[in-house]
């Protein structure tokens, strides 16, 4: 009998620290017209010193988990780009947090395209008979790799976690997963990155530069490549789901940057107003872009149950992916 992982509870997570454009803009060289302009973000939320990914990781976890009516799960995957260490991996330090026991439980690291990556690593999982239950959480805490001096990057990311719980059921109840389709394209690698980390290479005669620990990204070349992909990929699982574009009636990208959302919106011919959108109110939070905008549109009832929802994201790697889902009822966390 073949199964499929239902989406069965959902929760958010932000740190409390408020930062407004205006505050940002005392210490660079832009302004919140500026910023707002060119990227629609108006605020994020940024982790204090001592807050750590797990930290928020088990915030959202934790109402997922409540949402979903049991706390019970037999795996954990966090997708993230700032695990609390190199090693090990931050999955089972949330497991233990969250009382988990000893459930399965493992990172992946594909930047803004992690939460898809371990959403399909999650229901690919249950399909398999592997687990029954598996908590999905993107997490990250994008501000300690930003080099704040660089407006290009520092203006748009910010901090926070999203997580749903699957569970096994039927391909055809509300709340199941569609097919996924997930790429890659290595040759890309220098458009979003990290340029330094891991042990240093052998034969160098000194270290990297300071500057090289932190996150950079080519924009220009970035925008279009992620209109491109996410295109391409969203209208493949429409294709396998059976669905047409006029079927969707939200479209859940990646919080990247209001005018990518906007062009995806226009390359796969669907209204501007049925792409959900949180990026003025969080910023840019990588892997945990898409489960917040899930939780926050849910949370103010924007998500009706029978709603057909496309899910699609692009990052560094270079990774793409997209699903799509029949909206569930799903209790408010």
């Amino acid at each position: 009998m073949t199964r499929a992982a239902v989406l069965a509870g959902l929760g958010g997570c932000l740190p409390p620290r408020l930062v407004t454009n205006e505050e940002l803009a005392a210490r660079l060289d832009s302004s919140d017209e500026w910023v707002r302009s060119r990227t629609g973000i108006r605020q994020r939320y940024m982790a204090e010193a001592g807050v750590l990914t797990s930290d928020l990781a088990v915030g959202a976890g934790s109402r997922a988990l409540k949402s979903s009516g049991d706390p019970h799960v037999d795996a954990l995957v966090v997708a993230t780009t700032t695990p609390d260490r190199p090693c090990p991996a931050t999955a089972p330090t949330v497991a233990s947090k969250l009382g988990l026991g000893h459930a399965a439980a493992w990172d992946v690291s594909a930047v803004c395209t992690g939460f898809l990556y371990a959403l399909a690593s999650g229901a690919g999982l249950i399909a398999a008979g592997g687990a029954e239950r598996v908590l999905v959480i993107g997490a990250e805490t994008f501000s300690r790799i930003l080099n704040p001096a660089d407006r290009s990057t520092s203006v748009i990311f910010g901090d926070g976690a999203g997580a749903v719980v699957l569970r096994a059921g039927d391909p055809d109840e509300v709340g199941a997963l569609g097919p996924f389709d997930l790429g890659s394209d290595g040759e890309g690698v220098e458009l979003i990155t990290v340029p330094a980390g891991g042990p240093p290479p052998d034969g160098m005669d000194q270290g990297p530069a300071p500057e090289d620990y932190y996150f950079t990204m080519q924009g220009k070349k970035v925008f279009w490549l992620a209109v491109q992909r996410m295109g391409q990929s969203a209208q493949t699982v429409l294709d396998r789901t059976g669905w047409r574009v006029e079927d969707v009636d939200h479209l859940v990208a990646h919080q990247a940057n209001h005018r990518i959302t906007r062009r995806l919106a226009d390359e796969i011919g669907l209204p501007r107003e049925r792409a959900v959108s949180n990026i003025a109110e969080v910023g840019n939070t990588a892997a945990a872009s898409i489960p917040l905008a899930l939780a926050h549109a849910h949370a103010a009832g924007a998500l009706t149950p029978g709603d057909r929802v496309l899910l699609t994201a692009f990052g560094g790697g270079l990774t793409w992916g997209a699903t799509t889902l029949t909206w569930p009822a799903v209790e408010r966390s």
